[in-house]
């Protein structure tokens, strides 16, 4: 089986941005009078888009109710300024987009981060100009894991679900792809609420995204 197209996640799969989030995070609960959280616990948490990271932070801190909609707010304006600031690109992503932009392949980005906050990330790590389309948590109604989003971004590649790979880094890309009949890539490095990712079956599972095999596999 060779792709015809590839959607990439962002978030432990393209760039790790964990530092990003604790910083981000720590400004956010500072402001707001709050403890910090740990960086075990943010890693098991990210993943879902920013809102979810939020409540969840929220509730694990023991803040008041009805806190979220000032809390988000924050949180917004801290990313915009730490954004990319604590990241970094993964070992073999620009080698691998360099792969899969040679076979002539349309690429694009699909993340639970919203979407301005993504292209501006993708932009000042200098991995803009590789894709087609960049898609975030807020340009669908609903986010991975549902199948919504992938069937969309396939729509815009122009591409079949059934010859578009989804490589992500963890089960809500897997359980997502699987609905919308995308093959899925699971990279080994990212977050996966603290499993093991080698637990959910995949295409192929990859220690780096220049490691991944576009021609002879089989559907996992």
């Amino acid at each position: 089986m060779t792709p015809q197209a590839c959607i990439l996640d962002l978030d432990g799969t393209l760039v790790d941005t964990l530092g990003d989030f604790v910083a981000v995070l720590g400004l956010t609960l500072a402001d707001l009078g709050l403890p910090a959280v740990g960086r075990d616990f943010v890693e098991h948490t990210i993943g879902r888009g920013g809102e979810h990271l939020v409540r969840q932070t929220l509730a694990h801190v023991g803040a008041k109710p009805g806190l979220f909609d000032h809390a988000w707010t924050l949180y917004q304006a801290h990313y915009a300024e730490v954004n990319g600031a604590h990241a970094a690109v993964y070992p073999g992503v620009v080698e691998g987009l360099e792969a899969l932009r040679a076979l002539g392949l349309p690429l694009a980005v699909l993340t639970n981060k919203p979407a301005a906050p993504a292209r501006e990330l993708l932009r000042r790590k200098g991995l803009d100009g590789y894709f087609r389309h960049v898609f975030g948590g807020d340009d669908f109604p609903r986010k991975k894991p549902d199948p919504l989003p992938l069937l969309r971004t396939c729509e815009a590649l122009g591409t079949r679900p059934s010859t578009t790979w989804m490589v992500g880094d963890s089960r809500n890309d897997a359980e997502a792809a699987r609905g919308a009949g995308c093959p899925v890539v699971l990279v080994t490095y990212g977050y996966n609420h603290g499993e093991d990712i080698r637990a959910v079956a995949a295409l192929q599972h990859v220690d780096r995204l220049d490691a991944l095999r576009l021609s002879g596999a089989t559907r996992a």
